[in-house]
């Protein structure tokens, strides 16, 4: 039966944002912290195979990362949907959601298969590499297709206060990855010892389980939806449609922030070792440190939305976000902590590192721990510009931002000026800083607060 939105509070406060956020915290950490561990399981096999593994997750990447892209926007539009409280405004936002991620899947393998072999024929340094490369490709497409209808799914749950739910879906499937891929890598109890293969097979394994679980949970919470007569926009054409223009700048701005991030990455190639390597190093840090802000302002977001869907008084948007931006500062706060006890305890961290590595690494402190803030506020004006559906205003600022800022000021100062990985890294804060009076501007204009979400 389809639940209705919550009432509990007038006013949600901090309570409710972190009653959102925290299973979302635990989910992006779990998410980005398998493919840490496959890449550990995988090194027992060499650096050919490491290779291999890197190579074809990387052309996978692509396309789970437009998946995720989407998932977001999905996100969003299921919060405003729930806060309507409208049935046909739900059910058309998570299949509209569903149909956009599934044709997602299915053109990305389709490019895959065809198109796979001679981009790894040509990216591969030897025929072994290629070949294993290729292996792994071909049944990561079952993590491509299970992921673009299980992240939707996790993203309406989401949107619908209930982001518990994808939690638990995690903590089967992070398990059954481990345990699948180490059997399967290493032929252990019988099983052929498929090597590269097998760490793509156990993945395969714990999505499809993942994804299967989530459905269920569907069918559960909100099979009262298939019952469910009409389209919100008439009829599911145009309800697609509109499904598809929000969807669109906020999926671009998610996919330009990653290829932007690969670019700096290629021209981080040029620079000295030690510098290389403490960007490097420090990037998974920002990634998994940085979700305890970034998934409380993701919250804010989406309850930004139901507020928004639900018709609610200016005086009462004022006050939550009020009380959910002091949350951010909080979660700021947090993440500068752990960064502060990441670079105290480097000799410990990294014991076999070069001491100038190490010295690189301490000197990003100041940078790490200011830049948090900023960064913060931000992410709670881009979430809630989102939420009111301002997202092209939103992608403009993240655009260009990057791509007229932080990209040709990375590539100026490595390859002309030759500066030091310090400098490249302050490069993050003063987009930061470039983005703040767009951002606040925009907040504090106030229009956001009288948007007709449920259009």
């Amino acid at each position: 039966m389809t639940q209705s939105p919550a009432t509990a509070s007038p006013t949600p406060g901090a309570a409710a944002v972190f009653a959102l956020a925290w299973p979302m915290t635990l989910k992006a950490i779990f998410l980005h912290g398998t493919v840490v561990v496959d890449g550990f399981l995988v090194s027992a096999l060499g650096e050919g195979a490491l290779a291999a593994m890197g190579l074809a997750a990387a052309l996978g990447g692509i396309v789970l990362g437009v998946i995720f892209a989407f998932s977001h926007a999905m996100q969003i539009r299921a919060a405003q949907a729930y806060g309507t409280g409208d049935a046909v405004f739900m059910k058309s936002v998570l299949v509209s959601g569903l149909a956009v991620s599934i044709v997602i899947g299915i053109v990305g393998v389709a490019a895959i298969a065809l198109g796979g072999p001679v981009l790894i024929g040509m990216l591969a340094p030897t025929p072994l590499i290629a070949e294993q490369a290729l292996a792994y490709l071909m049944i990561f497409t079952v993590v491509i297709l299970a992921e673009a209808v299980g992240q939707c799914i996790a993203s309406f749950f989401n949107g619908c206060s209930r982001s518990k739910l994808p939690l638990y879906g995690y903590l089967i499937s992070v398990p059954v990855n481990v345990m699948a891929s180490l059997v399967l890598i290493h032929g252990y109890w019988g099983f052929p010892e498929m090597g590269v293969a097998g760490a793509a097979l156990g993945s395969a394994i714990a999505i499809t389980l993942q994804t299967l679980f989530w459905i269920v949970l569907l069918w559960r919470t909100d099979g009262g939806l298939a019952s469910v007569h009409g389209w919100h926009n008439s009829t599911f054409g145009p309800t697609l449609r509109r499904h598809i223009r929000f969807a669109l700048p906020i999926a671009a701005t998610f996919v330009s922030a990653t290829m932007a991030t690969h670019v700096c990455s290629l021209i981080y190639a040029n620079m000295a070792l030690n510098d290389f390597a403490a960007l490097t190093l420090i990037a998974p840090w920002n990634l998994l440190a940085g979700q305890v802000a970034m998934q409380w302002t993701q919250a804010t977001g989406i309850l930004v939305a139901q507020l928004l869907g639900k018709h609610t008084s200016e005086a009462t948007l004022d006050l939550f976000l009020a009380r959910a931006w002091r949350g951010a500062f909080v979660a700021a706060l947090i993440v500068a902590l752990i960064f502060l006890v990441m670079c105290l305890s480097l000799d410990w961290i990294y014991p076999n590192l070069e001491a100038e590595t190490r010295t690189i690494l301490l000197g990003f402190l100041p940078i790490l721990l200011i830049i948090q803030f900023p960064r913060a506020t931000n992410a709670i004006c881009g979430n809630t510009l989102r939420a009111a559906g301002d997202t092209v205003y939103v992608m403009h600022i993240f655009v260009w931002s990057q791509w007229a800022f932080r990209v040709p000021a990375t590539a100026l100062l490595i390859l002309y000026f030759d500066a030091s990985a310090f400098w490249i890294l302050s490069l993050f804060l003063w987009e930061e800083v470039i983005k703040f009076p767009a951002f606040h501007r925009r907040l504090w204009r106030g229009d956001w607060k009288h948007a007709h979400v449920a259009a």
